[in-house]
């Protein structure tokens, strides 16, 4: 890898957004560097008490997992990570008296997920605050800096991004890092341009207490309006057990779906849910989100590397856009580091664009499969219901496709060395 050799001073990366891409890169880069580089996180949710994760939870994949080994993260959040054993995947109208089951994926010495055990999870679900809580921790005690205020301009000046903070601080740094979210003001700024569309669907997303264990089950049930997802978390709650629940609904019928009493609004999860787990109640949410696809145009300008949501944004039907964000991470993560190692400017664009070459594709790939997965499941035509049931079908009775589709999901291709499980 070339690059510049102009002194720059003291090496420092600055990453606006402590989400956690963010705070992952951040964490990745102190303990490969230590003391000889400066590493600082800028967000003013920062300070913010109560935690503004809360309500959402995610799947870890197996590569994401490895990467949080790595870092010395998981073994903190094990406790709170309910593993996922098997997945059933339905397809069905709302009204349909059974949900025939078309596809099973199960842990076992056919379909594992990666090479860690025979009886490896799939996948891990983690509730998001627990995940920031422990990587704030662990950021705080290697030596990052975490600064509780925004960034209000970035101009790059040469062999430096010249930073002035939103309390008038002005800095120099290496690298600035946009991990500030979908709506990017670093991003827009650099004047980096953002190809997508909105869906016609919003995502909602709420906690479930209910009576029977779940058993590290999960499942997709594939309605016209969307999918909605079933996810076991750790025990707990009101009933002793809890699930997360992802569920895709038109948006123009989020208002009256949420909107009056919580009650009719419990009956309306209920419906899809279905009984299997027991007596039903609220533990947190429900809460509506706009449903999109975009991605940036370019992953880098000048100085500037974007990260997670701010360079790409995924439907959420397969649940992978917290493993983007991660495999983002261990890439920029791993190309800082070779760039260090040789003595070289970790900001320069041959470093830059090193990162963009090894997450365009994935990224493209993975945004173009999720969207393909909710046009086709979203259509209720009778025929696409069919040829979709049949391939459903098909698969299942594959083993050797089903660990494709395993392996895919695990991140088990991914090449960063983070997500390998190995150090940088």
């Amino acid at each position: 890898m070339g690059g510049s050799k102009a002194h720059l001073g003291r090496r420092s990366v600055r990453i606006a957004g402590a989400g956690i891409p963010g705070l992952s890169l951040a964490l990745a880069l102190k303990q490969a560097h230590g003391a000889s580089l400066d590493v600082t996180v800028c967000d003013p949710g920062i300070a913010e008490k109560g935690g503004r994760h809360r309500g959402r939870a995610y799947a870890v994949a197996a590569g994401g997992r490895r990467m949080l080994s790595r870092l010395r993260v998981w073994d903190t959040v094990l406790p709170a990570a309910q593993p996922i054993h098997d997945m059933a995947i339905s397809d069905s109208r709302l009204a349909d008296p059974v949900r025939p089951v078309f596809l099973t994926f199960k842990a076992d010495r056919d379909t594992r997920a990666d090479g860690d055990g025979i009886d490896a999870p799939f996948a891990h679900m983690v509730e998001a605050q627990e995940l920031v809580d422990a990587l704030i921790a662990a950021n705080a005690a290697s030596g990052v800096v975490l600064d509780p205020t925004g960034i209000a301009q970035a101009l790059p000046e040469g062999n430096a991004i010249a930073v002035r903070m939103a309390d008038g601080r002005e800095t120099r740094d290496s690298l600035l890092v946009a991990a500030d979210g979908a709506r990017s003001r670093l991003r827009e700024a650099a004047h980096i341009g953002w190809v997508g569309w909105s869906y016609p669907q919003s995502g909602i997303v709420a906690t479930i207490g209910h009576e029977r264990d779940h058993g590290g089950r999960a499942y997709e049930h594939f309605l016209p309006s969307g999918p909605f997802a079933v996810l076991p978390l750790v025990d707990g709650g009101a009933l002793g057990h809890r699930s997360s629940i992802v569920w895709t609904e038109r948006a123009a019928d989020v208002a009256a779906l949420l909107g009056g009493d919580p009650s009719q609004t419990l009956a309306e999860i209920e419906r899809r849910f279905g009984l299997a787990l027991g007596k039903l109640v609220l533990e947190r949410g429900p809460s509506a989100h706009p449903l999109a696809f975009g991605i940036a145009r370019s992953f880098r300008a000048e100085r500037l590397a974007l990260l997670g949501d701010a360079a790409h944004v995924i439907h959420p039907i397969a649940g992978q856009g917290l493993n983007l964000g991660l495999a983002d991470a261990a890439s920029l993560a791993e190309a800082v580091t070779d760039a260090l190692r040789l003595g070289l400017d970790p900001g320069a664009t041959d470093v830059l664009r090193s990162y963009e070459r090894s997450r365009r594709f994935d990224t493209l790939a993975m945004g173009a499969a999720t969207d393909g997965l909710n046009r086709l499941f979203s259509n209720d035509a009778l025929p696409v219901r069919l040829a979709r049931d049949l391939g459903l079908g098909l698969v299942d009775r594959l083993p050797a496709l089903k660990r494709l589709f395993i392996g895919e999901a695990a991140g088990n291709r991914a090449t960063p060395r983070l997500m390998r499980g190995e150090a940088l």
